[in-house]
């Protein structure tokens, strides 16, 4: 047996703790430059409406964080974030295209003039965009300096390749993206708000210097860590931390309403506190799974199986539990590509597999002392998860790829391909790369 290499720290620390190709790394860096990493969504374009309540427009920007670009998009605007709408939020080190929805009038968003922001096709929609309103999303990536010549990096490609095709595509690790790279803390400030230690969560987000961020931050981080004076802190934080100082003011007026200050926060940002925590759960799981040798694409009696839905998606709120009266025939529905293997997102709500799967599933479930019950968060209704379950393998569409000559700069691969919305890129350049957290 091949001994697969050794994912880094950092990896391990939100759950991705194995590689599925036990092949050797090519390295390289991800995001050299924003048009490294080009995105374009795969929508479901709302009915075009002449005298709808929303305008409609294909937003394409070059490094923006979608929450800061929401937030000053409302500003121009003079609209609350609540009017405008989008179907998935999109890596910043990036070029991405999207629609969103605008609740006010078309004239108003045509003269938006931003910086790395390009908005064109108007039109109206008695509809606007939700969390979810997409298939999925096209990618166009590079990987620039591989240390390696043309050859063997492609050699080393190939087999990956191979790997990823035989195995009906690659696991559907929650990316780092999920829990930040420069700052992995969101899963952490999770946990905590379901131990229902908010001071805790609070300063994990606000303060909680850690050594990967840029001096500046760090310095301001250390400082409100060590003399927890909140009014002061404003002096000094820089104002690229909107979100910080925004609870930072609120404990300056209201302090220990540690609640109230995380309230301060986007609604959409704060809900990813506790999906980050399920999310380092599920990507414990998987992990577990290929540790096994269990096959992520061939189903085991008390999996959890997740038929397409009308819209030739995965169904993560109806499953089909394995057993063997019917193993036969969910593997033949697994095989076709109608059915997925699944884990559990933990909720209050959500149930576990049965056999080997659901032993892995509550086994890990319950390591950190957190039960489905505490999901339901009473303090902060908002926050709460009923959970869901999500698919273990994510299927590549319309996989390109090739390997170009940097010359003095080694070797590039060009990757092109589509994958179901909620799938991270970052993922499946991971097992190909196998290089360090910050070269994605």
């Amino acid at each position: 047996m091949v001994e697969r290499p050794l994912p880094p720290k950092e990896e391990v620390d939100i759950g991705m703790e194995i590689y599925f190709s036990d092949l050797p790394p090519i390295g390289g860096v991800l995001k050299s430059t924003a048009e490294d990493f080009i995105v374009n969504e795969i929508s479901y374009r709302p009915k075009e409406t002449p005298d709808g309540e929303h305008a409609i427009a294909t937003v394409t920007v070059e490094n923006w964080e979608t929450n800061r670009l929401i937030k000053v998009l409302s500003r121009i605007l003079g609209i609350s974030k609540k009017r405008i709408g989008f179907a998935g939020t999109k890596d910043k080190r990036a070029v991405t295209s999207q629609l969103m929805s605008f609740r006010c009038p078309s004239e108003d968003v045509s003269r938006i003039s931003l910086k790395d922001v390009k908005i064109e096709n108007i039109y109206r929609s008695n509809r606007e965009l939700n969390i979810g309103d997409l298939f999925g999303n096209e990618f166009n990536i590079r990987i620039r300096n591989i240390d390696m010549v043309m050859e063997e990096t492609k050699k080393r490609a190939q087999g990956v390749m191979d790997q990823i095709i035989a195995g009906g595509g690659f696991p559907n690790y929650f990316g780092v993206q999920r829990f930040g790279a420069i700052r992995p803390i969101t899963h952490l400030i999770g946990k905590s708000i379901l131990k229902r230690k908010f001071e805790e969560a609070v300063m994990i987000y606000v303060a909680n210097p850690l050594p990967n961020e840029p001096k500046e931050s760090f310095e301001c981080r250390s400082r409100l860590q060590k003399e927890m004076d909140f009014k002061d802190a404003l002096t000094y934080y820089p104002k690229t931390l909107s979100f910080e100082r925004s609870m930072i003011q609120y404990l300056s007026r209201n302090p220990d309403d540690w609640i109230g200050a995380l309230g301060t926060l986007p609604e959409n940002l704060s809900m990813m506190f506790v999906h980050a925590y399920q999310s380092y759960i599920f990507n414990k799981v998987l992990s577990e799974r290929i540790r096994r040798g269990i096959p992520l694409n061939q189903p085991i009696i008390g999996d959890m199986i997740l038929p397409l839905n009308k819209k030739n998606l995965p169904d993560h709120y109806r499953y089909i539990e394995v057993t063997g009266s019917n193993h036969d025939e969910v593997n033949e529905l697994v095989s076709n590509g109608l059915g997925f293997v699944s884990g559990m997102l933990m909720g209050y709500e959500e149930k576990y597999a049965s056999g080997e799967m659901g032993e892995i599933e509550r086994s890990i479930a319950l390591i950190d002392g957190i039960y489905p019950e505490d999901f339901n968060i009473f303090e902060m209704a908002g926050l709460s998860s009923k959970g869901v379950r999500r698919e273990l393998l994510s299927p590549v569409f319309d996989l390109k790829w090739r390997v170009l000559d940097q010359k003095d700069n080694g070797s590039m691969v060009e990757l092109k391909f589509s994958l179901f919305k909620g799938t991270y890129a970052t993922s499946l350049m991971r097992d190909i790369m196998k290089a360090g957290i910050l070269d994605y």
